[in-house]
């Protein structure tokens, strides 16, 4: 599993940008089934990574925000070294293995598993891996060296497996391209001139450093044998527009209700299984453990709404796709309700959203066609009163909190 962090949707040469260069994901994309619509049910890191690795909602497995709730009065980073956070956290990870993750469910038939990279649920071996680098900090601690520092803890995991003769899972998430963006230098002069700023520079070089780990890991997987009998899945945990200003994240990207922050390339590679072709269809983050449970003989469960991406039929019979996103800080760790700002749904090209008024008291309901207006840019609402109106009707027979 390829879990990029803060990057958006477009931001690939397989995607179409004119700049950025991503060649081995773009050969990735060629070799799988590639959904150029997928999309992540919430726009911050670590609800979407808990949605990624349990199949569920976070309104479902309630890790729906990145952060305990806050005190007033204190700044994050003395709230950040008080009881009062791990105390929280501790929720947070209790939610987690609550809810089953993937690692621990692949356990039936034998895996093992290696997290590296990004991990909000404190050690990794509370969810369910067998292997792994993070200890407990709260983006991840010495996870964070991987694809940055060194691959070298999946070159051992898998030639460790491979020994054991064990099947294994491995969770690549590295805290890239996401900031601080301090790319290499070599990469950096690339962009430096396609562009007059240089927050964004900084953010296109990293994009490509992480393709070049991309790169070296699924070189590790090219051995025979070893290729045909692995899967390779990849997804972005939440969208990122640069701010080319100030190299922060614009508003209509991460933590939004908007595209921006929501959508994602969703790859699956599985050579003789999965039938490589970009995909009309639309995919969800929420499908990638389904679709891996059946491909390694096991069932779902019956509370993950996700497909199975390998099924044609259950592509073609989805209608719509729908998310929710949350408060940074929580408000309630036992109310998901509480941290709700938005909801939203896409059926076909129409998307819309609906803010909740007790968190976004200035918002309204807003519709897009993402056919003809891909940035969301002409809300469409008082001009269709009728698909808002149908729209709505699905949404809140999906969850009404």
């Amino acid at each position: 599993m390829i879990i990029s962090d803060d990057q958006k949707w477009d931001d690939y040469g397989f995607m179409g940008h004119a700049q950025v260069q991503t060649p081995h994901l773009d050969r990735l994309a060629k070799e799988s089934l590639s959904f150029q619509r997928g999309y992540v049910p919430s726009s911050l890191c670590c609800p979407s990574l808990a949605s990624i690795i349990t199949g569920l909602y976070p309104h479902q497995h309630k890790v729906t925000s990145n952060d305990p709730p806050m005190p007033a009065g204190i700044r994050p980073r003395q709230f950040q070294a008080s009881a009062a956070f791990e105390q929280g956290r501790e929720v947070m990870s209790q939610h987690l293995e609550r809810a089953g993750t993937l690692p621990r469910m692949l356990q039936a038939k034998g895996y093992l598993s290696l997290q590296t990279g990004k991990w909000w649920q404190k050690h990794y071996s509370r969810g369910g891996f067998t292997h792994g680098m993070t200890q407990g900090g709260r983006h991840g601690d010495k996870g964070l060296d991987i694809g940055r520092k060194t691959l070298e803890p999946i070159r051992s995991f898998i030639a460790e497996a491979q020994q054991q003769q064990k099947p294994f899972l491995v969770w690549y998430a590295p805290m890239m391209p996401h900031d601080p963006h301090t790319p290499p230098e070599r990469l950096l002069a690339k962009y430096r001139d396609k562009t007059p700023s240089l927050p964004l520079a900084k953010y296109w070089a990293m994009v490509e450093w992480f393709d070049e780990t991309c790169g070296e890991l699924l070189k590790m997987i090219e051995q025979p044998g070893l290729r045909e009998n692995t899967i390779v899945v990849y997804v972005t945990d939440n969208g990122w527009i640069t701010d080319p200003k100030t190299g922060r994240y614009a508003p209509k990207s991460k933590q939004s209700p908007y595209d921006g922050g929501l959508r994602t390339p969703i790859l699956l590679r599985w050579p003789g299984h999965a039938k490589a072709e970009m995909s009309p269809h639309l995919a969800s983050s929420l499908d990638i453990a389904p679709t891996l449970l059946r491909a390694a003989g096991l069932e779902p469960g019956k509370e993950m709404p996700g497909i199975n991406l390998l099924d044609e039929a259950a592509l073609k019979a989805r209608h719509s796709l729908k998310g929710e996103c949350f408060t940074h800080n929580f408000v309630d760790m036992q109310v998901p309700a509480s941290s709700l700002r938005w909801r939203w749904i896409i059926e076909g090209n129409l998307k819309l959203i609906v803010p909740n008024p007790a968190q976004e008291p200035e918002g309204r309901v807003e519709l897009y066609d993402l056919a003809a207006d891909p940035q969301e840019t002409a809300d469409l609402a008082a001009q269709r009163a009728g698909d808002v109106q149908r729209l709505r009707a699905s949404l809140d027979a999906w969850w009404k909190p």
